[in-house]
């Protein structure tokens, strides 16, 4: 066993576990012990798992993003100090100052990238688990937590016409199998987009204007397209179970996203004008930004001196 192996193999028997229990659980509660839907559902599950265990790490990567957009201003002001000043010294200043800025505000320009880099581990665990199906079904040997007879279900059930073990990658050419082609690319497509949305939509409403310049905005336009490529190729060496996995935890969080979006929306940005138009309609007062700006004004308007009440002017008395 490698070192990676290692790593993932308490990751390997929590998820081949998991995923174990939530097929015998859809088995006894009626559905067909070896249909891919079966399967199919008990991954839905595995995700509904993971992404709600994943919480606690969205809101902390929700409010590192909203400081690192709080500290685009600092930032900007911080390279204009530097802007003429090439030296070793002086970059190792201006990387001294950002560190001690991030600090201050506890987060990083790595933030944004938490939750799917805390579930990787995951990922490439079932990702062994159902390459390794296939053999494993052929030898008679079990997987992590998974039984031999699991395993032998699990890699001859199929998902419209595709075994849950099936790659594209090992379907095309001279192993042409048009089912497998077809399901694994609308699932890739699927899966592509659904990472390209949420990327799109957090650049597109929920950043303040601030934010959309700069270092943050260069690294939020690099993800935008680097992971959607990333998962595209991927996608060719994927088994049909990953990628069913992997595009159902995109469209959770697309959902968890716009959610958020919706209902707690970055400061400044065009999420919280919307939520805040809203609000009006229903007669309610603006939060976030909106609201500040309002209260500043009424401040500013109690701290203006009164004028001095003009005084009646007594008409004269008439002469007897």
């Amino acid at each position: 066993m490698g070192f990676f192996d290692t790593i993932l193999l308490p990751f390997k028997w929590a998820v081949s576990w998991v995923l174990s229990v939530f097929h015998s659980l859809l088995s006894g509660l009626g559905m067909e012990y070896d249909s891919g839907w079966t399967w199919t559902l008990a991954l839905f599950l595995l995700v509904i798992l993971i992404r709600t265990l994943l919480i606690p790490v969205f809101v902390k990567q929700i409010k590192s993003q909203r400081a690192m957009q709080e500290l685009q201003p600092e930032i900007k002001k911080l390279q204009e100090k530097y802007k003429n000043k090439k030296d070793q010294l002086s970059r190792q200043a201006m990387a001294m100052e950002q560190q001690q800025l991030f600090k201050e505000r506890g987060t990083s320009p790595f933030a944004a990238c938490l939750p799917m880099l805390v579930q990787m581990p995951f990922f490439f665990a079932l990702y062994r688990v159902l390459v390794g199906a296939s053999g494993a079904a052929d030898s008679g040997e079990s997987i992590g937590a998974l039984s031999t007879e699991e395993v032998h279900s699990f890699a001859n059930s199929s998902f419209a016409g595709a075994q849950m073990s099936d790659v594209l990658k090992d379907n095309i050419g001279e192993n042409f199998d048009l089912n497998v082609v077809i399901v694994s690319v609308i699932l890739i497509i699927l899966m592509v987009t659904a990472m390209f949305y949420m990327q799109k939509t957090l650049m597109g409403k929920n950043m303040s204007e601030a934010a959309q310049t700069g270092q943050f905005a260069q690294t939020q336009k690099i993800m935008l397209y680097a992971f959607p490529a990333i998962f595209a190729i991927g996608g060719f060496n994927f088994p049909i179970g990953v990628l069913i996995y992997w595009t159902a935890t995109n469209f959770w969080a697309v959902g968890q996203q716009l959610f958020i979006i919706r209902r707690n929306p970055t400061p400044g940005s065009i999420a919280e004008r919307e939520l805040n138009e809203r609000r009006a309609a229903k007669g309610l007062p603006p939060v976030g930004k909106a609201a500040d700006e309002a209260r500043e004004k009424a401040e500013a308007q109690e701290d203006k001196p009164k004028g001095q009440r003009k005084q009646p002017v007594r008409k004269p008395r008439k002469k007897r």
